[in-house]
């Protein structure tokens, strides 16, 4: 049985994955407030006081306003910073997005709704020490990995490894340099590379390179699971498949029970509805976990497959039980 009240979407005004939520509760006739919190303070205004029963009040912007006692989920995908005036002193500037975080962001934490997902497990969840841990301790292979910032300590573990190794950074790394658009993906390590002095200067994390036959994108929404074997067809999509949308292939596929039932474990561990997991599969067919991002996207796996993944997340957003 569904919940009745509005699903308040959180994100920024450029959300393709958003799109497709809107659209479908649109379709559902389910009322939605969309927002970007970067329009506080100036485009959205908070009015919110507390009595016996909770939090009662409005977010408004000039032209349509969300009584907060209907929210009945928040569905809070990539919403970007509060924004303040650029004339604003440094000093100010620090105390209003401080007072903005604790009080704008505050209030949203504290509505009694469903959160697709919750934020601060989701931010503890993006930590990759963390979740390769929590995905090791719940049944999943992992890479061999290392995190360091000593040269000699990933010269030493490459030795160990007597293979390849790749490194990862730990968040998207995207920007321009000398006027192009530049992006850092999964590298796979020269020689020479290896131990290299500039190591020092930061955390890195180097893992085996394990040998991959496809990988697969595994959208977890609550107890559902949708599935897609990812076929790179380029030799910068084989070593990380973001790198080159344009040759990959895709294919829907059945996870081994094991599988399913480690990813079932993580998202519990880590106290999450939702979860884009990535794996290698081997060529002898063993299923490698890479990474889980608590709020990746899907929409380019729904559209290539045809899996309800956007049908199965307004579910959960308006309190349908499967």
């Amino acid at each position: 049985m569904a919940d009745s009240g509005t699903v308040l979407v959180l994100t920024g005004a450029f959300d393709p994955t958003a799109d497709l939520v809107v659209e479908e509760l649109n379709r559902r006739a389910v009322p939605v407030f969309r927002a970007d919190t970067a329009w506080f303070p100036s485009r959205l205004a908070l009015a919110a006081g507390l009595d016996g029963n909770g939090w009662h009040g409005t977010l408004a912007t000039n032209h349509r306003s969300l009584d907060l006692a209907t929210v009945r989920a928040v569905y809070y995908r990539r919403p970007t910073p509060c924004e303040f005036p650029a004339s604003m002193p440094p000093e100010a500037r620090a105390v209003a997005v401080a007072e903005a975080r604790r009080g704008f962001g505050g209030i949203l934490s504290a509505l009694p709704a469903r959160w697709l997902p919750p934020p601060g497990r989701a931010a503890d969840a993006e930590y990759k020490p963390l979740q390769l841990r929590v995905a090791a301790e719940c049944g999943l292979r992992v890479p061999r990995t290392l995190i360091t910032n000593r040269p000699q300590e990933a010269r030493e573990f490459a030795d160990r490894i007597c293979g390849p190794v790749v490194y990862k950074p730990f968040t998207p790394i995207r920007g321009t340099v000398d006027g192009q658009s530049m992006a850092v993906y999964a590298t796979l390590l020269r020689p020479g590379d290896i131990g290299h002095p500039s190591i020092a200067t930061t955390a890195h994390l180097f893992q085996e390179w394990v040998p991959k036959a496809y990988e697969v994108r595994l959208t977890a929404v609550g107890r559902r699971i949708f599935a897609a074997e990812i076929h790179a067809t380029s030799v910068a999509a084989r070593t990380d498949w973001r790198s080159d949308y344009d040759n990959l292939t895709y294919r829907v596929c059945s996870p081994p029970a094991d599988v399913t039932a480690g990813v079932h474990r993580v998202l519990d561990r880590l106290g999450l509805p939702y979860g884009a997991f990535d794996f290698v599969v081997t060529p002898s067919g063993e299923w490698t976990f890479l990474e889980v991002n608590p709020n990746g996207q899907y929409g380019f796996v729904e559209q290539a497959t045809g899996l309800p993944i956007t049908a199965a997340v307004c579910d959960h957003l308006e309190g349908v039980t499967a």
